[in-house]
C-alpha cells in the first residue's frame, strides 16, 4: 500500500470515524496519528517519537503563553472589567439608533483586546449586553447576532488564544502574529458596525434609540475603558517596544489586572477561583490539541503528503489566489461540522506548506486563516458562540440565533476580501517592527 494511500486512510476514514462518534479532535489526531506511524515505520519508533516530539513540545517554555493570557481573561471577565467597557460604549453610543448593538461591538473590540477567546468575549458581553437590548425592545435578532458575531474578534485581536497556536504550530513569532490580528480586527469590528447601521436604517424598529447622555456623562465614562487600555497597551506597547516576550508580557497583564481588582475589591475569592479553573480547562483543551496536532503532523510527514498537496497546487495553471480561495471554503465547510480552533490545528500541518509553497507571507496567510477560521465559531451546527448566547438567553429560539449570524456573515467575507486586496493591512504593523 502507497504512502499515499494510508494517508488518505488515516484522514478520510479513520479520522472521520472518530469525529462522528463524538471523539475530542486532539484526542482523534494523536490516536490516527499514532497509528499510521506504527504501521508505516514500527510499534516501537511510534512509542519513541510519541514520547520524544511531546516532550520536545510541552518543555519548552514559551507555551507558557497559553495559560496565562487565558487566565488575564477570565481574571477580567470575572472583575466585571467587561461591563465597566459596555457601560463606557452605551454611554457615548446608546442614543443612536441601533446604538446599544454598536456599543456591544465597541466593547467586543476593547475586551477583545485583553482577552484573546472567542466565547469568553461571548459570554461576557452577552451575560451584559443582552437584558439592555431586549430592555429597550431590540429585535432579538440583532441583539443575538451582534452578541454571536462581536465574539469573534475575541479571536483576531491579540492577545489570540488561536493566533498563540498558529504561531506555536509553524514555529513563527508570536509578537509578529499579534502586531498583524490589530487592525484587521478593528476593520471587522468596524464593518459590524456597518452591518449594524444598515440594518437599522432599513428596519429602525431593529434597534430603537436609548436615551441620550450629557457630554460630561460622555467623559465621565471613559474611566471604564483605563483598565483595558493600559493591559493593551502594556502587552502590545512591550511587545513592540522588545521590552517584553510573549510570556513576560502576559505576566506583566495578569500581575497589574490582579493588583488593581484585588486593591478595589472587584475581584472576589469565588472569582478568582472560578478563574483559575476555568484556565485549567481551556489550556488543557489547547494542550491536548496541540499534542494531538505534533502526533498526526508526524504521521502525516512521514507520508509526504503536505508536500505532495503543496507540489501539486504549486504545479497548477491557475493563480494563487484561486488555490487560496479553494483553501478558505474548506475551512469555511470544516468549521461548520468541527471545533473551528480544532480544525485549525487538525490542517495547519497541509495546508500550511502549501501556503508557503505559493509564495504567501506567513503572518499574512496566518492572519487570513484565522480570520476565516473565527467564521466557524458563528456558522452552524456547531458555532460554539451560538450556544453560548442560548445559553444566555433560553427563552430565544436556536433558529432565531442562527438567522441572526446570516446578517454579519457578509461582513466576515468582506473583510477577508479586503485583507487578500490589501495585504498590507495585516503587514503594516509587524513591518514597522522589523
Amino acid at each position: 500500500m502507497s504512502l499515499t494511500l494510508i494517508s488518505i486512510i488515516g484522514i478520510v476514514i479513520l479520522l472521520l470515524a472518530l469525529f462522528l462518534l463524538g471523539m475530542p479532535v486532539g484526542f482523534a489526531m494523536g490516536i490516527v496519528g499514532f497509528c499510521g506511524f506504527w504501521y508505516v515505520v514500527s510499534f516501537n519508533a511510534a512509542i519513541t517519537m510519541v514520547g520524544t516530539d511531546i516532550w520536545s513540545t510541552f518543555s519548552k517554555y514559551g507555551l507558557t503563553v497559553v495559560p496565562i493570557f487565558v487566565f488575564l481573561g477570565y481574571v477580567a471577565f470575572n472583575s466585571g472589567i467587561a461591563e465597566r467597557l459596555y457601560k463606557t460604549a452605551y454611554t457615548w453610543f446608546g442614543h443612536w439608533r441601533g446604538g446599544l448593538a454598536i456599543a456591544t461591538i465597541g466593547a467586543d473590540e476593547l475586551f477583545a483586546a485583553i482577552c484573546g477567546s472567542n466565547t469568553a468575549t461571548a459570554a461576557t458581553m452577552g451575560a451584559v449586553a443582552l437584558p439592555q437590548m431586549e430592555k429597550y425592545g431590540y429585535d432579538t435578532r440583532l441583539s443575538t447576532g451582534t452578541v454571536v458575531t462581536g465574539g469573534t474578534l475575541g479571536t483576531v485581536m491579540p492577545p489570540s488564544v488561536v493566533l498563540i497556536v498558529i504561531g506555536l504550530q509553524t514555529e513563527q513569532s508570536v509578537i509578529k502574529l499579534f502586531l498583524g490580528g490589530i487592525l484587521p480586527a478593528i476593520l471587522l469590528g468596524l464593518l459590524f458596525v456597518l452591518t449594524i447601521f444598515l440594518l437599522c436604517r432599513i428596519n429602525p424598529s431593529f434597534g430603537p434609540p436609548g436615551p441620550k447622555t450629557s457630554f460630561k456623562e460622555k467623559i465621565q465614562s471613559l474611566t471604564g475603558i483605563i483598565e483595558s487600555l493600559i493591559i493593551f497597551v502594556l502587552i502590545i506597547g512591550g511587545l513592540y517596544l522588545g521590552l517584553f516576550t510573549p510570556t513576560e508580557a502576559g505576566a506583566a497583564g495578569v500581575f497589574f489586572t490582579l493588583v488593581v481588582t484585588t486593591v478595589t475589591g472587584r475581584l472576589k475569592w469565588r472569582g478568582l477561583v472560578s478563574s483559575i479553573v476555568d484556565t485549567l480547562k481551556i489550556s488543557s483543551m489547547v494542550f491536548f490539541l496541540i499534542a494531538g496536532a505534533i502526533i498526526f503532523g508526524r504521521f502525516l510527514a512521514i507520508t509526504r503528503l503536505p508536500f505532495m498537496v503543496a507540489e501539486f497546487a504549486s504545479a497548477l495553471p491557475v493563480s494563487p489566489n484561486v488555490i487560496l480561495a479553494f483553501i478558505l471554503v474548506i475551512y469555511l465547510i470544516g468549521g461548520c461540522f468541527v471545533d473551528s480552533l480544532g480544525f485549525l490545528v487538525l490542517t495547519i500541518p497541509i495546508f500550511f506548506p502549501l501556503g508557503m509553497q505559493l509564495g504567501f507571507d506567513p503572518i499574512w496567510y496566518s492572519i487570513i486563516l484565522t480570520m476565516v477560521t473565527t467564521m466557524g465559531a458563528i456558522t452552524p451546527p456547531v458555532g460554539v458562540n451560538i450556544y453560548v448566547v442560548k445559553a444566555l438567553a433560553p427563552e430565544i429560539k436556536l433558529s432565531t440565533i442562527f438567522m441572526s449570524v446570516s446578517f454579519f456573515f457578509a461582513a466576515c467575507i468582506v473583510s477577508i476580501v479586503i485583507l487578500i486586496l490589501f495585504p498590507q493591512i495585516i503587514l503594516f504593523i509587524p513591518n514597522l517592527a522589523r
